[in-house]
Parts: C-alpha cells; structure tokens; sequence
C-alpha cells in the first residue's frame, strides 16, 4: 500500500535517480558499491533496457551490494536505504513516495532518465538527487536541469573514467552538473552534502528563526556588485532555500563563512546568480492557457489592429526562449502558417523576450533544443516550424527573426512600449508584494489601451486593482485599464536588515486595545485637517474630511485631476508646491493663501507631504484655513487712524481694486504658462521614455546582428574547411588518376572503353600500338565502323550488347575476327559495366588479347 502525502511528510527523505545508457552496467557496479548501508537514501535506477529482452540487472547489482535491491513493479513504495531497477519496455513516473509504471511508446524516442529526473523534481523539490553516469547520447540532461531548478543537487560521473562519455559530457557541457567526480566518490559527496543541506524541519525552523540578518544583506549586496541585479525584495524562502543549496554544495555551514567565500570567488557569485534566476520553462506550458489565447485573446488582438502597425508581445523573465518561441508559433498559425505570406505583408510580428540572464538568452537565440524539451509540441508543429539539427531540433528561420532577445531586467530598465500583450508567468511567485506592485506598474505603461497581461495560474493582480480588470479568470488573463501611466525607476532601498513584520499574536490585552483604536478614529475624522492623496500624475486617488473650501468639481466630465478641482486661489501656489515637494521629496508649506468661500474671504494654508516605502509617488495635501477677521490691534487702528475723504476714499478702494485685478489676471498668467510648462515637461518625458524603449529595441537588434555576424563567421570558417577537405581530395584523386595513368600506360593488353552508344570515349597506348592507328582516329566513332569495320562481328556486337542492359560480364570469351588483309584473329575478349555514381552515361570497359598465335603454336 502505497503512503499517502501525510505519511511521507513525517519520513522525509532523500531520492537519489541514478541514469546510464545499456552500456552502464560497470558503472551502476561502483556506484553502489560505494553506497553506504545506511545512508537513509533511497536509490532508482533507470537505465536504457532492451523492450524485448528480459532483464536480469536486479540479480546482477545484488551482487555489488548488501543494500536490498528490487525490480520496480506498479505503485511500488519507496524506502530509505532501497536499492529499486526499472523493468525493460517500461517508463518510470513518481507520486509522492510510490513508484509508476506506464508502457513505453513505439516509434518514438524514448528518455526514459529525462522522464524520471523531470518527474522527481517536481515532486520532491529540495530532496531530490541526480546522477548521470555512463551512456550515449543525450537522455538526463534535460532531467538535471529540472532537479537543479527545483533545489537539488546533480551529479555526473567524470567523462575520463566513463566507459561511454556522452551522457555525463552533454549534461557538463549544458552547465546543469553541481559535481563532477569518478563514480566511486559520488555516494560519498551525496551524502556528505545533503547532511548540510537537508536537516530535521522543526530545528530549520529554530535555525531559520536566528539567521544573521547583516551577513545575509551583505551577500546579497555582493551578489547585486556582481550581476547587478537586487535580489533585496525577492520573497525570503526562495532566497534562503537556494542560498542554503550553494552552501551546503560548498560544505559551508556559516552565513559569514560562505560571505567571505562568495567575496573571493567569482565563478561561485555567478553560481549563486544563476541559481536564484527563474528557469522553470518550457513549451506550451499549460497548454489550455494557450487554447484559450488561441481562441478568443489572439482574435481580439488581430481584430483590433491597424493592419499596418506590427502586432507586439513582450515575454519578461523568457529564461531560454521556449515561452517566446510557443507564442510565436501560436501567432503564425493564426496568421496562416509560414506560406501565408500575404498575411505577414500586412500584419508583421514584433515579439521581445528578454531574462537578466545572459545564459539563458544566448540558448534562447541559437533556438536550439534536445529531443526532450520538444517533446510537448505536436508532430505537426515539430515539422512545420523546426528542423533537425544532429540529434536536436532548430527553430526556423522566419520564427527566429520574429523574435528579439534581450538581457534586460523589467524590474529596473526601461520596458518596451506600444505592446498587445504581456506574457509574465509564474514570476510573480518569486517577488514581493512591493516588486509585484512595481512590475503591474511598468507593464501597465509598456501595454496598448486595452492590452492582454497573462500571468501564472498561482499568481494573481491583487484586487480590487486600478490597472487592470480580470478578462479570464481561470487563465489569468487580464485587460489594462484607460488611464495614463508612467515608467518609475526602481528605487528599492534595501530592507534586509529590517525584521520582517509577523502578524500579532491575540492576547489577553486585545480588548484593551479597542477603546484606544476608537478613540484614533474619532481624532482622525474630526480634528485632522482635510486632506488628499494624489499620484504622481496629479490624480486625485483619496479624500479625507471635507475639502469643499479648497477642491470644488469642475464642470463638463467628471474628473480626479487636482489643477482642474483646484480652486483658482489656490492652483498656482498648489502647483509651485507640489512641484517643489517632487524635487526635493521633502515636506512643503504654503500660508497665508486669501481664498473666497461664499463671499467670506479668508487664509489658506497647503502642506504637501512626500509618502515614502511606496513603489509610485504618491503625495499627501493637507488643507487648513484661518479666518480673515479683524484682530483688536487693527480694529483699535481703526479707530485710531485719521479720517480720509470720501474722494480719498474711493481712489484707494478704486485702486486696491485695480491692484487686485492686476494680481488676478498675473495669476491666471501664471497657471497659464505652468500649465503649459508641465504640458511640454510631460510631452518631453514621454519622449525620452520612448527614446529609453527604442534605444534599449536598437541595443537588442544590435546583439541580434552581432550574432548574426558571429554565425555568418562560422559559417565562412566552416565553408573554408571544408572547401580545404574538397582541395585534399582533389588532390588525393589527381594523385590516383596519375596513377592509374602509370598503370594503364604500362599494360600489355590493349582495351577500348566504350559509351552506352558504342562510341569510343578512349583507349591505351598498347591498343593504337597493336593496331597502329591514332587516338584522333577512333575517338568519339562507333566501336564497329572503325578500322574498316573489322570489329563489327556479329558475335562479338551480341556479347557488347548484353553488358549494360543485363548487367553482365564477359570473361575470357574468345572470338574470331577476320582481317581483310592478315586472315583469321583470335581474340580472347573481356567485356564489364564500369560503375561512375556522378555520371548517368555508362560505360563499358572491354579488353582484349590477341590468342592466334598461341593457337597456331598448339596446332
């Protein structure tokens, strides 16, 4: 009875996959009898097997070991320190802690060790091993690769010790091998490192509850020197879990240890890089994602395209292209197919995949792939849009040019724009809630009106959401929201050295806490001033108290923008403020503002508050007014003060009043020309924002041209190679020719060869000898009409003519020929085909030996 998830959570333990071709059988020998008796492992081996032939390998590795060794039968249950063989004609699948057997497809493939790795990995994550030992070809590295990105460790036996290289040298060459070791020392480092790595839960939990904050931003500050890229706001446990994998690979058991390591190793930086990269891809994943793209996004999109501007995705963190490549495939069948090429004339296809990993992305160019990482894709769409490439498949040309790949960081470098659709899936899961806020941010202003974001099927916008609305639910397809946008550079001050907030524990004081909480409340609603909140754009996204003396609504279309609520008292200094608060990102006043409220004047007072740790600018307004009133000292002024005329009088209002309008109208002046300012400072934003895009486009073509160019010199320098091998074997046969020259110039026996019409195309020096005529003579005439036609035998024409229709060859046949003036000749004729594969023109080799005088001396 197979163990269900529950169990297996109180016994967990390391699955080491052990792989080799049919020709491993030596190695799989040393490995286990290197194998400790108690390690607490559990070991599968799965090895390319004859299907029609009964296997017999549990029999013979129980002999190199005393660890218990069995045949893999159906929903076999796995145990520590087991030693389990898959049966021949089978493929191995795991669930949990139980084995699956499922037959082995005809006329395909197999990778029996792909499928098995694959499948370990994502069952097991963290806990699962992979050793590669001697084979042929390919199968495990694509297996590896899956059981490094899910957290394990890989092993490959060294290709100097292995009996057959081309397993353990391919999955070398891929770079998805942590250790590289002769077989006999892999169950040693397997077991010393996964002591490191996999501890008791309950003592990570007390271990991870004491890391050492300081050492941890420091090797993250290294790391980001070295790749600059901030892993600061990636999510703890992804984080913690690769960062104990390289240390428990480098037997390091200190954070502050593996520091001053990683400061002095550099390949170790860019291990630990590349080990916290994204790299869970492949084609058409979740294929009724792309069924429901095919079936109502792509058509929307199409629908709603000028026919004359390019149709635009964006693929971030496209690791090795294959997410890239799918959605380009998916686009051309909806356009026709490569041979519509109509189609391509009016709608062109723009797609930009880009990862920070420079790795991944030259892979991702060449577009090369094994056997095992097409193998999701259709037989139709293998022969349409791939061509094989040795034992792998290359994605075609036009695929390729359709395509822009790019080392770019979406998190910090400026995004692409004017694009239909955003393909960010299962990235999210890896990111912050302040990163995921900043990258909904950047793909909001790279995105159309009305454009598609495709996220991961665990991952989700947060809602309610003022960027985008839900299109399919169950696909994580969403629309962009109208509205404007701004790329924001990333300002990511780091908060490793903070303690992360816990949620607070109920205790006993909880309701004492009420009144506390109640009375806050009142405070704030009465006696804070008004108030909003405005994004960096001067919308209005939240009201506090009542803002009527100071915002009114404007009329025509309602509106959140704060210049058109503003009343006009108060836009121009509101504008100045904010426009200094942004500057400066530090808290301005503005007092002493006269604003008019239902005819009673009074003072204005405006403080604008730069908010901080947020991933947009967001502005806090705080309003307040003073009544202009009269104090006692100006009302005792008044009485005071001498009297004026009444003409004196009315020239002093008249000209206050003037003084007023003059200040009024500089005012409206004022707004004016910063309104118009701001129009001209936002129109120059968006065109360096749009520059930033089409530089970064140009930088990207750039690196697709100097591929180009570094393909083409391969090309040339293969080209020369070879044209040196034609010159070699030209070479090779002038020398036979010269000395086939010698050999036919010194034979005795005269003979002709002939053509398919009988026409002589050449003979040797014994036969114009023997005959004595001239090469000019008999060349390019019938065999029969030359020399006063004494060939022309009826005998000797019948035999000629069997040799090229039947095949045959004449030996030793002996013919009398009549000369007009020498009598009777006795010749003894051989007659053959000569074989000469570029010439569709036969010949015929026939020789001949003057016997007559051999004859006469018998008689």
């Amino acid at each position: 009875m197979a163990k269900t998830a529950s169990d297996s959570e109180f016994e967990k333990f390391p699955i080491v996959g052990v792989g080799a071709s049919a020709g491993g059988l030596d190695s799989f020998q040393k490995f286990l009898k290197a194998v400790p008796a108690n390690s607490g492992m559990a070991y599968i081996l799965v090895q390319h097997l004859s299907p029609t032939h009964h296997s017999i390998l549990p029999g013979i590795l129980s002999k190199a070991t005393s660890i218990p060794v069995q045949e893999i039968s159906n929903d076999c249950t796995i145990k520590p320190d087991h030693i389990y063989v898959i049966p021949e004609n089978q493929m191995l699948e795991i669930s949990d802690y139980s084995l699956k057997l499922t037959p082995r497809k005809k006329n395909v493939q197999n990778m029996p060790v792909d499928v098995f790795f694959s499948a370990l990995a994502r069952v097991h994550g963290t806990m699962a091993i992979g050793v590669v030992l001697s084979g042929t070809a390919s199968d495990g590295t694509v297996g590896l690769k899956e059981i490094k990105e899910h957290g394990g460790i890989t092993f490959a036996e060294d290709p100097n010790s292995a009996t057959w290289d081309g397993m353990p040298k391919n999955a070398i060459g891929a770079g998805v091998v942590d250790f590289v070791l002769p077989v006999e020392q892999i169950p040693t480092k397997l077991v010393n490192v996964y002591a490191l790595y996999e501890s008791d839960p309950v003592k990570d939990e007390e271990q991870k509850s004491k890391i050492n904050e300081n050492s941890l931003r420091k090797i993250l500050s290294v790391l980001q020197q070295h790749s600059g890229v901030d892993f600061s706001f990636y999510k703890r446990p992804t984080v913690l879990r690769r960062l104990d994998r390289r240390m428990a690979i480098n037997q390091i058991t200190e954070q502050k240890d593996y520091l001053a390591f990683l400061i002095k190793n550099r390949a170790e930086r860019e291990s630990l890089f590349q080990d916290l990269l994204i790299k869970v891809t492949s084609f058409f994943r979740d294929p009724e994602i792309f069924d429901e793209l095919v079936k109502t996004v792509i058509p929307q999109i199409l629908k709603n395209q000028d026919p004359q501007e390019p149709v635009r995705i964006w693929i971030p963190a496209c690791c090795t292209g294959e997410e890239a490549y799918s959605l380009a495939i998916v686009l051309f069948d909806a356009l026709g197919g490569l041979t519509s090429g109509h189609n391509f004339l009016k709608t062109k296809i723009q797609i930009f995949a880009s990862d920070i990993s420079d790795v991944a992305i030259k892979k991702a160019r060449t577009g090369v792939y094994s056997a095992a990482e097409v193998e999701p894709l259709s037989k139709s769409q293998l022969a349409d849009y791939f061509t094989k490439v040795d034992a792998n498949y290359q994605v075609v040309k036009p695929i390729r040019d359709s395509i822009v790949f790019a080392t770019h960081n979406f998190l910090k470098d400026p995004p692409f724009s004017k694009v239909n659709l955003v393909s960010c899936r299962n990235v999210f899961i890896y990111l912050d809630p302040f990163l995921q806020r900043k990258a909904l941010s950047t793909f909001h202003y790279a995105l159309k009106e009305k454009g598609f974001l495709l996220l991961g099927k665990s991952e989700t916008i947060g809602m309610p959401s003022d960027q985008f609305i839900p299109f399919s639910q169950e696909g994580k397809i969403y629309i962009r929201k109208s509205g404007s946008s701004r790329f924001q550079i990333l300002a990511s001050p780091s908060t490793m050295n903070e303690t992360p907030n816990k949620l607070p524990i109920p205790s006993i004081r909880a309701s004492r806490t009420d009144f506390k909480k109640s009375a806050e409340s009142v405070l704030v609603s009465r006696y804070t001033p008004a108030s909003v909140i405005v994004d960096g754009h001067m919308e209005v996204v939240h009201i506090n108290g009542s803002v009527a003396p100071f915002l009114e609504p404007s009329s025509g279309k309602p509106t959140h923008e704060l210049m058109k609520m503003a009343r006009k008292e108060l836009a121009f200094e509101l504008r100045n403020a904010l426009h200094k608060a942004k500057e400066t990102q530090e808290s301005v006043i503005k007092e002493g503002i006269p604003i008019v409220d239902n005819g009673h004047r009074s003072l204005a007072t405006i403080e604008i508050v730069p908010l901080t740790n947020v991933v947009d600018p967001y502005f806090l307004i705080l309003f307040q007014k003073k009544s202009q009133n009269a104090s006692l000292l100006e009302r005792a002024w008044k009485k005071l003060k001498p009297t004026f005329s009444s003409k004196e009088r009315n020239f002093t209002e008249q000209r206050v009043m003037a003084l007023e309008r003059e200040l009024e109208q500089m005012r409206e002046d004022m707004r004016s020309i910063s309104e118009e300012q701001e129009a001209y400072s936002e129109e120059l934003q968006s065109a360096n924002e749009e520059l930033l895009s089409s530089n970064e486009e140009m930088q990207s073509l750039n690196e697709e041209l100097e591929t180009s160019k570094e393909e083409l010199q391969s090309t040339n320098e293969e080209l020369i190679v070879v044209n040196r091998e034609l010159l070699e074997k030209q070479n090779e046969q002038n020398r036979t020719l010269n000395y086939l020259d010698a050999v036919i110039a010194n034979l005795r026996e005269p003979f002709v060869v002939l053509e398919n019409d009988y026409k002589i195309r050449t003979a040797n020096a014994a036969y114009y000898k023997r005959f004595d005529v001239d090469e000019t003579e008999i060349r390019g005439r019938s065999f029969f009409d030359i020399q006063d036609k004494i060939w022309n035998n009826v005998k000797l024409q019948t035999m000629i003519k069997k040799v090229l229709p039947k095949a045959i060859r004449i030996v030793d046949e002996e013919i009398i020929i009549n000369h007009p003036s020498s009598g009777e000749w006795r010749f003894m004729f051989n007659a053959r085909e000569i074989v000469h594969n570029h010439e569709s023109n036969k010949l015929i080799l026939l020789s001949m030996e003057d016997v007559t005088e051999r004859k006469i001396a018998k008689s």
